[in-house]
């Protein structure tokens, strides 16, 4: 099946909102053999929608259209696409009412009368139920072809997208009487590793992956090898994509911390986790950002104790016992001042695991030995100790999110180094 897509918002046009809701789209599409032809976004203007929707359907004969569903005066997205189907649009009493329960059961009070017409539907179309919101999302089907309408906050819209869109473009594929052949994608995360080197590691490997394509897409956390397997019948897309993977992850090494949407901090936690470790961090330059990724997994108090965010050199000496001389003598921005944190919040918590993070965020000061963007790590896993000094250019948000990913990153080497040398040992 070939398909169109239209995000309707002028907030996507002026960019002051990300369009997460076409690459969910085109993704779950994909999966059960839909190819996605174009992609268009157009602004809250009914001659726009009417005209973006009109020229996807004569292309294609299917659209799919996010946002303007609302209740406000700019969601004009029904009205326009309904005039292209010659369908009036009219009161829905029962899904009116369903709206009506849907505020009393929520406390909301009376529903707002700016509601009522989020129950006025095209005629003909097929209502799709949204438990998640007041918008319902629509399938209209006439003599321009289809269009499926949904509403354009995005958790609303993805579940819809799941359970009523995907299933009905499945059995549609399949009443077609057409093999399914399908679009997937799987991603490899590295970290520790640039683009360039990474991609001088795999020389070898990438032309022995056809019929998977490979892309290299850098992330603040490293790069992400996206494989893709294209327009191939089902069992055969998920063989060849994992016989990629699998030569991927050999010539990786270390390189690879995960796969899909794998958060590094969890990784970490996970291993410190079968170390029998407990985690506690000293951050200057991050401000705490280490450990906010860290609790933004689940179950991470098991693992991780907490941390101390000693940003002023007085808090150094102060709350993790740096010594003052260190500090005089190297700069509070050193391997050897990082080294000396990640101890203190190793003695001030009382465990075997802990890092530390010390840098330039800028924009000033930056100086022509430590430019902005230099940043200084610490570990120590047990009996290992390590630090390391890196460079990170960018501005400040940069710096402090890089810093994050570089500094799980060294935990992660030195737990599996520290697994290593236990196992050779022994």
């Amino acid at each position: 099946m070939r398909l169109e897509l239209v995000t309707v918002g002028t907030e996507l046009l002026l960019g002051f909102t990300h369009d997460t809701n076409a690459a969910d789209i085109a993704q779950a599409l994909a999966a059960v053999g839909g190819i996605i032809d174009r992609r268009a976004t157009v602004g809250d203007d009914h001659a726009q929608i009417h005209d973006a929707v009109s020229q996807a359907l004569e292309r294609t004969r299917f659209v799919v259209v996010t946002g303007g569903l609302g209740p406000t005066r700019d969601d004009v997205t029904k009205r326009a696409v309904a005039e292209l189907f010659g369908a009036p649009l009219e009161l829905d009493e029962a899904y009116l009412e369903t709206l009506r329960e849907r505020f009393a059961r929520f406390g909301r009070g009376p529903m707002p009368p700016s509601n009522r017409s989020q129950a006025e539907v095209p005629r003909g179309a097929t209502v799709l139920p949204n438990p998640r919101g007041t918008a319902p999302g629509l399938w209209l089907e006439g003599t321009p072809g289809v269009a499926v309408l949904l509403p354009g906050v995005p958790h609303e819209m993805r579940g819809l997208l799941a359970e009523q869109v995907v299933p009905r473009v499945r059995a549609r594929i399949a009443e077609d009487g057409g093999a399914a052949r399908v679009t997937l994608s799987r991603a490899l995360r590295t970290s520790g590793i640039g683009e360039s080197a990474l991609a001088d590691l795999l020389t070898e490997v990438e032309p022995r992956l056809p019929p998977i394509t490979l892309a290299y897409l850098p992330q603040l956390a490293g790069v992400d090898l996206r494989l893709t397997a294209w327009r191939l019948p089902p069992a055969e897309a998920g063989l060849a994509l994992e016989r990629a993977a699998e030569a991927l992850r050999a010539a990786l090494g270390r390189h690879l911390y995960g796969e899909g949407d794998t958060a590094l901090a969890a990784v970490v936690l996970d291993l410190l986790r079968a170390r029998g470790y407990q985690l506690a961090l000293a951050e200057s330059c991050t401000g705490g950002l280490v450990g906010a990724a860290i609790t933004s997994v689940p179950g991470a108090s098991a693992t991780f104790l907490g941390g101390i965010v000693s940003y002023a050199d007085v808090s150094k000496v102060r709350d993790l016992g740096v010594d003052a001389a260190l500090i005089e003598r190297h700069g509070a921005v050193s391997q050897e001042v990082a080294l000396a944190m990640a101890d203190g919040a190793a003695k001030r918590f009382g465990v075997a695991a802990a890092a530390a993070v010390t840098g330039i965020a800028g924009p000033g000061g930056g100086t022509s030995e430590k430019p902005i963007g230099t940043v200084c790590l610490a570990a120590r896993v047990g009996p290992l100790r390590r630090t390391v000094r890196r460079w990170l250019p960018g501005d400040r948000l940069f710096v402090r999110e890089r810093s994050v990913q570089a500094v799980l990153d060294l935990v992660r080497r030195l737990l599996l180094e520290e697994a290593d040398t236990e196992g050779g040992s022994g």
